[in-house]
């Protein structure tokens, strides 16, 4: 853990394009211990000051450590935006090199990097050079699977400057279908020096601390699982720095939960942002629940605010009614 001290923990909360904004980051870190990582910011957009991204990248209010995460192909853009970043309070940085959405890829950056080695090491160095924070690359197991260059991008990595990467065990074509690789990402941390954080197919405290046994990495990175559990990050922290096992959390524990989350949307976007963009945290929220398909129909055709919070209310105190009476049977 002593690499992470620099840090608020060696568990991450994956840097995902428009879930991990500050209401995101605020709620996951108010239930457990973590390090934080932004949304992914845009190079070229943040060099311009662009108000949308330039807020986005500013975490100089939250109470505990952000890495930005950074994406472009341009090495010079990156020595000024990692500055910016820095000054907008950035913990460290992360080059992300593994993104695999198409216009992130078109424009050379992201996951395309992984077949330009070169000027991927190009950016680590201009972005080393021009902070003195640590820079960590976010990268994957390869483009596709006939060219599975993991190892190797690792080390220029590592040769480059980075002072630790994180590896998502599935190619740039395999998007975030089938299995993780965790075979590839034991290899990367035998093949660096730097530590090596995981990412992949963690869904649950016990599956975080197979990856730690199986690959050796130095911490480990939560992505899709938390969505709609917002513990999860705290409760993979406490079980592998302290052997806590986490407990059952309740319908009106989960209910309360949402309700900051929207209250948080509310405070950063405004009212009227926050309802549509609540939709898709209401149907993580109420994953594997009872009649949720009716429920997220019903609250995705509502337009008014206070009626969203009544629907809320009704479903999961409906919920948490039918839990107890369930219990007593």
């Amino acid at each position: 853990m002593s690499f992470f001290n620099g840090f608020d923990s060696n568990i991450f909360l994956a840097p995902m394009a428009g879930i991990t904004d500050k209401p995101m980051r605020r709620l996951v870190s108010s239930l457990g211990e973590g390090t934080m990582v932004s949304e992914m910011v845009a190079i070229n957009a943040i060099s311009r000051k662009n108000p949308k991204t330039y807020r986005i990248a500013d975490v100089r209010d939250e109470p505990y450590k952000v890495v930005v995460q950074l994406v472009g192909g341009d090495a010079a853009l990156f020595a000024d935006s990692v500055k910016l970043a820095e000054e907008l309070g950035a913990c460290s940085i992360d080059i992300n090199m593994g993104c695999p959405v198409k216009k992130i890829v078109n424009n050379h950056s992201g996951s395309w990097l992984m077949k330009d080695l070169a000027q991927a090491s190009n950016i680590i160095k201009s972005a080393v050079k021009a902070t003195k924070l640590k820079v960590s690359v976010k990268f994957r197991k390869g483009w596709d699977c006939s060219t599975v260059n993991a190892v190797d991008f690792a080390k220029m990595c590592e040769d480059s400057g980075a002072a630790y990467i994180t590896i998502h065990g599935r190619t740039r074509s395999e998007f975030y279908s089938g299995q993780a690789d965790w075979d590839i990402i034991a290899a990367v941390k035998q093949a660096v020096k730097i530590p090596v954080i995981g990412n992949g197919d963690i869904c649950c405290p016990e599956d975080a601390k197979r990856m730690f046994d199986y690959t050796k990495v130095d911490g480990v990175m939560i992505g899709r699982a938390a969505l709609g559990n917002p513990w999860l990050v705290g409760q993979i922290h406490n079980y592998i720095n302290k052997g806590i096992l986490p407990q059952k959390i309740s319908i009106p524990e989960i209910k309360s939960t949402l309700l900051t989350h929207i209250k948080e949307l509310t405070a950063y976007y405004g009212e009227k942002m926050a309802l549509p963009l609540s939709r898709k945290y209401v149907c993580w929220y109420c994953k594997s629940m009872h009649d949720a398909k009716r429920f997220r129909e019903t609250y995705n055709k509502i337009n008014d605010f206070s009626e969203a919070i009544n629907e809320i209310n009704r479903y999961f105190d409906g919920c948490a009614e039918r839990e107890q009476g369930e219990e007593q049977k």
